[in-house]
């Protein structure tokens, strides 16, 4: 069995000076990595400048002990995407004893500085708890009040193809959003979720469903109170035709949305096209897939999801 990882990427993000369209500011990137993470090639020749950022881990997984740790410094007026190259794997627990009979911990850590007028994007492929894996993943963002930020979250609690559950395993996960002023900390959102034992079963849990997803969006404070309103609704009419349990809300500046349910195809589709809503809103060019996706399918709905 391979030993302890302490993977670590430093990303830093800033815009180009040297651009062959006056009109289009490219973002590029400088990172640094320690295994087993690793920035795979990064593109950035979309229409608007936005830079695709994929990281790889290169393990093939996770097992209790490792620890991954991501820092993103998005620089003024940057733009950029960030997802992970697969889907990510957290195997059943190691390091078990009488003395710590559930094992040891998988961690995951990022923070996120995002500067003046700059516009970050995490949506990583979805996370695979096996049987007894514990996994917990602490996010913490500093953002100035002119920029946004978006993340996704989507887990899989046991190999359900396998009829495998998550057992004794636990998916735990931290994420703080704030903004700097006078007074110190002005906090646009802190959401704390673990799902094990009887919050599996709970009506009030999850009935049994495998899948966990969430989307929260900070946007930039001149956003309009009317225009979110207007958004809300609209996202929540996107929920048509697709399986599982979906909620969204109304935060001070942004929204938050949740998914249960048996499809990560029908998470992934929903929450797609609440990304595309928040794009049309800034007027920003709508979102694509990103190259190192493997599924391509078309989540848009024609009545809604259109520039």
């Amino acid at each position: 069995m391979k030993s302890q990882w302490h993977g670590t990427c430093d990303l830093r993000l800033f815009k180009s000076s040297r651009s062959n369209n006056k009109d289009i500011v490219k973002t590029i990137h400088q990172a640094k990595c320690t295994a087993p993470l690793k920035v795979m090639r990064v593109f950035n020749d979309k229409k608007d400048g936005r830079c695709e950022i994929p990281i790889l881990h290169s393990a093939g997984g996770v097992v209790g002990g490792d620890q991954l740790t991501i820092n993103v410094k998005a620089e003024e007026d940057s733009s950029a995407i960030c997802s992970s190259v697969a889907a990510q794997k957290v195997y059943g627990s190691r390091g078990r004893s009488k003395l710590n009979p559930q094992g040891s911990w998988a961690n995951q850590k990022c923070f996120f500085q995002i500067k003046k007028n700059s516009d970050f994007e995490w949506i990583p492929q979805e996370l695979i708890v096996y049987q007894g894996g514990l996994f917990e993943q602490n996010m913490t963002v500093n953002i100035d009040p002119s920029s946004s930020f978006l993340c996704v979250d989507l887990v899989r609690l046991g190999r359900t193809a396998a009829e495998e559950q998550l057992g004794s395993g636990v998916w735990r996960s931290s994420l703080e959003i704030f903004r700097d002023n006078n007074q110190g900390k002005h906090y646009e959102f802190s959401d704390r979720l673990e799902l094990s034992g009887e919050v599996l079963k709970s009506i009030h849990g999850l009935e049994q469903k495998p899948v966990f997803g969430s989307l929260t969006w900070i946007t930039p404070k001149q956003i309009k109170q009317k225009d979110l309103s207007d958004l809300l609704v609209e996202c929540r009419q996107q929920r048509a035709g697709l399986e599982g349990f979906m909620t969204c809300s109304l935060l001070e500046n942004g929204i938050s949305a949740r998914y249960t349910g048996s499809s990560t195809q029908s998470a992934r589709f929903w929450f797609y096209r609440i990304w595309s809503l928040t794009r049309i809103l800034r007027k920003l060019s709508m979102p694509e897939y990103m190259r190192i996706w493997p599924i391509q399918e078309n989540p848009s709905r024609d009545t809604k999801c259109t520039a």
